[in-house]
């Protein structure tokens, strides 16, 4: 059974541990990839309205849609009902790439 298939029990499962009212949202993923695509974006959206969630497509390689969706998320947050007032100017990118490992100097310790 692929991930599209299981999406109603891992809804039911999210909303029985935790309440009816957390956020979820359906993601269709790897939309770079066209040629590949087993679900139609009518489908996603049919099945996100049957289940009572957001939905929205995605691409991480090409970045299509990420900050969309995690801004969506956010505007659903309590308390964030003017995110559509922000600015995108106004807003910083936050790059999650490791630090380079600082060289250790040959034939010792690094004190």
């Amino acid at each position: 059974m692929n991930s599209f298939q299981q999406t109603c029990k891992w809804i039911d499962d999210v909303r029985t541990e935790r309440g009816s009212d957390v956020i979820i949202m359906l993601v269709g993923n790897k939309t770079d990839l066209e040629e590949k695509r087993q679900i139609t974006i009518e489908a996603g959206e049919q099945r996100a309205k049957e289940l009572n969630v957001m939905f929205i497509e995605t691409s991480a390689k090409t970045g299509t849609n990420v900050k969309q969706l995690f801004r969506r998320v956010a505007a659903t947050l309590p308390g964030m009902e003017s995110l559509d007032d922000v600015n995108p100017e106004g807003m910083i990118d936050i790059k999650l790439d490791k630090p380079a490992e600082p060289t250790v100097p040959e034939g010792g310790c690094s004190c």
